[in-house]
Order: structure tokens, then C-alpha cells, then sequence
């Protein structure tokens, strides 16, 4: 086996190597180690410190490092370990192998106070100034990620419904948004870690100190003198090995936390943001320059250190100089060719040619209820009107493009289907809807109106009157949720309109990833994508959600080869369907409220039924269907007028026939056949057409 090989063995095993040195430092706290072992330790944890800094230094964002919360814990748990092996070794046995003994001797130069002072001063430098000011950034940051997250996610879904992004990758930004908010969060608490680790260093310090002086004068019988030389010199320098890295740890933590997000690490853009201004360079070496002449003070650090200065800014602007032309050729258009010219037309003119299945246009005055920079969530109420939608009908909603049109009235906004404007109301951002419900006991003040989506009666009041027209038991809404209730409505109605066929290849491809048998019988054997889209379009036409789309497609599997009018196919959807419209219109007690044609006429009307191109239609002299129209429409009023759903219950083969006659006249009606219900509904008949 090659070295790669054997390296890539050891990656994909990681997760074991990682536990086993998690016990290992556990192990530290309870055997003594010998010193050789001891000081590879210490070599390691140094090492590893140096590491971690120069990750963090080249790091371009945070989530880079998202490992480095757990990473502190690690560290700190490591460091104590060896703390703990150390303690043992130079209390035990007044040695602690060589690096400690480098440390206290050489670096400190044998002096124990010296090598005192300066532990206690890495230990005020890292406590106090690096590892308090990463903890108050990380508990800062932590604190605005938290409240940026609502406007991330809103300008995601806005950008999701505008088609600029799609659901993966929305979901990527939401994951990473999620990411950065566990990171800050984690970071906030991983940094009482390093404040821990340096409050812990100085107590054990002190402990191995005190402890020293007594087991060298009481057990070793040493001198004052020979026991603090001996133990304090060690303790300091055990104290250096370990803090040394702590400070290299901690600096590293207080980078991450204070990185902002950039394409180039943290050297180049120093070197970048920091030389950018050659003036502030000449200044500066004046300044120098100056103070090299100061009587008293040393004349050669400063007129080198001036020199130096002067020097690099007089290179940024010449580099500036040489790089600006070739900067500026870069960046100039290359001139187009003919072909690429027309190319570039044909784009402009399919752009401009371009219809979008549904469009909201907004007024002037009510760009505040879209946009989440002036605090708006329409965009996160589209969202969440396409959620329900799926649930309800079980299609898909193209995304819902949002547009400001300052021709409108600065109030006024407009919904388009498929480019044509289907609705438009007058809308105040700065007021609220009042409804009557019936029972309100005071007039209040306000803009007469009807509310768009029911039609109901209602006036605009203003924001100051919102809580005296509640307590008058006036339905108050807000104006977004007027707009958001109108569009739910208009898409309700005509949700067959917005079902394309790339919205029907969508859910059937999703029906294929579990149901892939039905899916390949059906198409394109027994019917193409069109005759489906025709069928589902039919159901929605009438308000029958089409969420069971696997009993959908098995019933056409079984009836398609017998017949292709898809008139005829609708109706046994329905059939098959009978259990959910059953369920779709009966109340708790399983009751059904219906009023039915009467029987010599119902039979006189199939009698009369025709076939053409469009499918079955009856043939009724313009004054008798006249007629019949508004017999119809009586007893659905009259059931209305009670608080019931006007439902009509005809034959099967006259139900499609009847509710196409009556729907212009009256859309709100539902015709239902005998065959679409369970045996088990109770059926109340409340009338009947003669």
C-alpha cells in the first residue's frame, strides 16, 4: 500500500482517531505519564496552537472553521490534561522533562521572579484584553445574527418567488443562514472556555507554587531558598509552556469572531485596505521624519522606519499607475459583433415577449407592504400562501412575480393571470380594514369600501382607531393581509388556469419517485401529458383538489383505454374521488344539504343532452334553459340566505352539462352527482327545481 493510500485510511477513520484522543486526555488526568511522552505533549500542543492561528488567519469566512467552537473545548480539556501530568511530575518528582526546564531556565534565564512576571503578564494580556474582547464580540454577534435571520429568510423567499433562485438552492442559503446562527450562538458560549482556561492557569500556578515550597522544605528538607528556585522556576516555566499556547488560541478566537465574510484571507486584505491610501504612508513618514531630529531621542530607527514608510507608498502609486490603463482595458466592452448584436436583440425582445402566469402590481404607496428593507413581509406572505395552496389543491404555484408600476394610482394594486389583469383594489398601507360582522355596536369613522376578496362591506380607519373598532367587535385586518387574502382567493379561482404542463410534469414526477407502476402504464401508452393536465385542470375548475393524484392516475389507468373523452374520464375521477368529496362537503354529523331537480324533468333533460367537440351540452331552447338557470340560482339563494352551501345533486350524466349552463350566472354553485357520494352520507333535501 502506497503513502496516499495509507493516508486516505487513516481520513476516512478520523472519527476513531479523534475519540481515542479524547481518552487519551481523560487517561492524562489519572496516570502519570513519563516525560518523555510529557514533553512530544507539549511539543504537540504548541504545534497544534500554531496550526489552529494560521488556519484562522488564511480563513475568508467563519463558517469555514463552523468546527471551531468544539475545537476550544478540545484545546481547553488538552491543555488541562497536561496541566494535571505536569503538576504531578514536578510536585512528585521535582522534574518535568525538558521543555519545562528549557522554559524556566533558558527563557526566563533562570530567574524565577522574572519568569513570574512575565506568566502574569501573558495571562493579563490574554484574560483581560484578547479572550474579553473576543467574548463580547462573539456575545454581539451572536446577538445580531440571531435578529438578522427573520430579514435573511424573508429576502430568500423573495428571491425564491421572483424566480432569481430555485428551491435548492434557497434551501442552501437557508441551511447556511441556520449554519451561521448555531456557529455565533456556540461561539458566544465556547468563549468562557479560553476565559476558564486562563482563570484556571493562574490558579494552578499559585497551587504548585504553595505547594512546591512546602514539600521541598518540609519533605525535602531544602532551604527557602533551593525550594523556590527549585519548584518555582519549574511551575513558572510549566506555566509558560501552557499559557503560551492558550494566548496563541485565544487570539485565534477573537479572528474568527471578528471575520467578516470576503473572498481574499486575512493578510491580503490587511495589506490591501491598510496600503490603500499613499498619502496617509507620506504623511506618516513626515511624522517620522520629525521626530528623528527630536533632540534626545534616537535619530536612526525613525529616519530608517521613514525611509521605509516613504518608500512603499511611492511604490503603491506607481503600481497604481501601471495597473489603472490595464484595469481600464479590462474593464472596457469589447465591440460586439453583428451576429453577437442581433443575438443580444432577440434576448431584449424574448425578455419583453415574456408572460408571467401570475403577476401583483403595486402602486407607488404600497411598495412598503412588499419590500422587508421597509419592513414588509408580503414576500413571506406569498410564501406562505404557495405552502397552503400545495396543501389544499395539491399543485405547485408558479412563483408570483411582484413589480412596482408607478403608472398605477400610488394605492392601487392589480393581479395578472397570465398577463391579463383579473383584479384590482385600492389599498391604504397606512390604515387598517374595518368588517362588520353583524353584531358591532358603534359607527365608526372611516373610508367606505368593500373588501376585495368576499366582497363585503368595510371601511378604511385609521391605525389610532384599530383598538376602539375591535372592542365595537369590527373584524380588523391589516392592509398586507387584505392583499394576501385577495391573492389566495384569486388564485383559488382559477388554479386550473395557473395548472401547466410543466406544473403537472413536476407532481407527476413526484408521484413516479414512489408510484413509478401507474406512472409508466398510464403515460404515454393510455394518455399524454396534455389529456392529464385536461383532466386536472376539470377537478380544479370545480374546486376538487387534486392532492391524491396516485388514485387520480390509477383511475384513469383503468378506464383510459376504454375511452378518451375526457369528459367522461372526469366523471370517474370524481367517482373515484367519492371518498374525499364526500368528505370535502359534509359537516360533522355526515350530512349533506342539497337540493335536487325533479325527476321527470332531470329525465327530459338527459333526453335532451348532445355531443360535440367540447363535449357533452344540453340542447334547450334559449327561454326554457333561461328558465331553468334561474330556478336554479333561486334555490341555491334561498340556501345561501339560511347559511348552507348551495349544493345541487343531479344523475352523473347530466352534473357537467348543468353546472357548465349555470356557472356564468351563478359560479359559486356546487353540482354534485349520486355516484361522487359514500352510501354512509345522510342527504338533506331542502328543495327541489321543478
Amino acid at each position: 500500500m502506497d503513502n496516499s493510500a495509507a493516508f486516505t485510511n487513516i481520513t476516512k477513520n478520523m472519527d476513531i482517531v479523534f475519540a481515542l484522543m479524547v481518552v487519551g486526555i481523560i487517561v492524562m488526568f489519572i496516570i502519570p505519564l513519563p516525560t518523555m511522552l510529557l514533553d512530544m505533549l507539549l511539543a504537540a500542543n504548541i504545534t497544534f496552537s500554531m496550526v489552529v492561528i494560521l488556519v484562522s488567519i488564511y480563513t475568508t469566512e467563519p463558517l469555514d472553521l463552523s468546527v471551531f467552537p468544539s475545537l476550544l473545548l478540545f484545546a481547553t480539556l488538552f491543555r488541562l490534561g497536561l496541566n494535571v501530568s505536569t503538576t504531578r511530575l514536578i510536585l512528585g518528582q521535582g522534574y518535568a522533562g525538558e521543555i519545562i526546564l528549557s522554559f524556566g531556565d533558558f527563557v526566563v534565564g533562570g530567574n524565577y521572579v522574572v519568569g513570574l512576571i512575565i506568566f502574569l503578564i501573558l495571562v493579563i494580556i490574554q484574560l483581560v484584553v484578547i479572550t474579553k474582547g473576543a467574548e463580547r464580540v462573539a456575545e454581539v454577534a451572536a446577538r445580531f445574527t440571531l435578529d438578522a435571520m427573520p430579514g435573511k429568510q424573508m429576502s430568500i423567499d423573495a428571491d425564491l418567488n421572483a424566480g432569481i433562485i430555485d428551491e435548492h438552492e434557497a434551501k442552501r442559503e437557508r441551511e447556511k443562514i441556520r449554519q451561521e446562527a448555531d456557529f455565533y450562538g456556540a461561539m458566544d458560549g465556547a468563549s468562557k472556555f479560553v476565559k476558564g482556561d486562563a482563570i484556571a492557569g493562574i490558579i494552578i500556578t499559585f497551587i504548585n507554587i504553595i505547594a512546591g515550597l512546602v514539600i521541598g522544605m518540609l519533605q525535602q528538607n531544602m532551604g527557602f531558598a533551593q525550594a523556590a528556585e527549585t519548584y518555582i522556576l519549574l511551575t513558572v516555566g510549566d506555566g509558560l509552556v501552557s499559557q503560551i499556547p492558550a494566548l496563541l488560541i485565544s487570539t485565534a478566537t477573537g479572528m474568527v469572531v471578528t471575520r467578516a465574510a470576503s473572498d481574499n484571507n486575512m493578510g491580503n486584505e490587511m495589506t490591501e485596505q491598510l496600503l490603500k491610501q499613499p498619502k496617509a504612508l507620506f504623511i506618516a513618514a513626515a511624522v517620522l521624519m520629525i521626530l528623528g531630529f527630536v533632540p534626545g531621542l534616537p535619530t536612526l530607527p525613525f529616519l530608517v522606519l521613514a525611509v521605509f514608510i516613504a518608500t512603499m507608498g511611492y511604490l503603491i502609486i506607481r503600481t497604481a499607475e501601471i495597473e489603472t490603463p490595464r484595469e481600464k482595458a479590462k474593464q472596457k466592452k469589447p465591440e460586439l459583433s453583428s451576429e453577437e448584436k442581433q443575438e443580444m436583440k432577440e434576448r431584449e425582445i424574448k425578455q419583453l415577449i415574456k408572460v408571467d402566469k401570475l403577476e401583483i402590481e403595486v402602486g407607488y404607496n404600497l411598495i412598503s407592504l412588499v419590500l422587508p428593507e421597509q419592513g414588509g413581509d408580503f414576500l413571506d406572505r406569498v410564501a406562505n400562501i404557495r405552502k397552503q395552496i400545495a396543501m389544499d389543491l395539491g399543485i405547485i404555484l408558479p412563483p408570483v412575480r411582484i413589480v412596482d408600476n408607478l403608472q398605477l394610482q400610488p394605492n392601487t394594486y392589480k393581479i395578472k393571470l397570465q398577463g391579463v389583469e383579473i383584479s384590482e383594489y385600492q389599498l391604504f398601507a397606512d390604515k387598517y380594514l374595518a368588517m362588520d360582522p353583524g353584531d358591532t355596536f358603534e359607527d365608526i369613522e372611516g373610508i367606505d369600501t368593500e373588501e376585495p376578496a368576499f366582497g363585503t362591506p368595510a371601511i378604511w380607519i385609521e391605525a389610532e382607531q384599530r383598538e376602539r373598532a375591535e372592542m365595537a367587535n369590527y373584524t380588523v385586518v391589516d392592509p398586507g393581509s387584505v392583499m394576501a387574502t385577495h391573492l389566495t382567493e384569486i388564485i383559488k379561482s382559477h388554479a386550473y388556469e395557473l395548472l401547466g404542463r410543466e406544473e403537472v410534469k413536476k407532481l407527476i414526477d413526484n408521484v413516479k419517485e414512489e408510484n413509478q407502476a401507474v406512472v409508466d402504464e398510464l403515460i404515454p401508452d393510455l394518455m399524454n401529458l396534455g389529456e392529464i393536465q385536461k383532466i386536472l385542470q376539470n377537478l380544479l375548475w370545480e374546486n376538487i383538489p387534486i392532492k391524491n393524484l396516485v388514485l387520480i392516475l390509477e383511475t384513469l389507468a383503468d378506464h383510459a383505454g376504454r375511452t378518451k373523452d375526457q369528459t367522461i374520464l372526469t366523471e370517474y375521477v370524481r367517482q373515484g374521488l367519492s371518498r374525499q368529496i364526500s368528505n370535502q362537503f359534509t359537516d360533522e354529523a355526515n350530512n349533506l344539504n342539497v337540493f335536487t331537480i325533479d325527476p321527470q324533468k332531470e329525465e327530459k333533460l338527459a333526453n335532451s343532452l348532445e355531443q360535440s367537440d367540447q363535449g357533452n351540452y344540453l340542447s334547450l331552447q334559449p327561454a326554457e334553459a333561461q328558465n331553468l338557470i334561474n330556478n336554479i340560482v333561486q334555490q341555491a339563494k334561498q340556501l345561501l340566505e339560511q347559511g348552507k352551501e348551495p349544493i345541487l345533486l343531479t344523475s352523473p350524466m347530466i352534473r357537467r352539462p348543468i353546472k357548465e349552463m349555470v356557472h356564468r350566472t351563478f359560479s359559486d354553485l356546487t353540482v354534485l352527482s349520486f355516484n361522487e357520494l359514500e352510501s354512509d352520507v345522510e342527504l338533506q333535501v331542502q328543495g327541489v327545481v321543478k
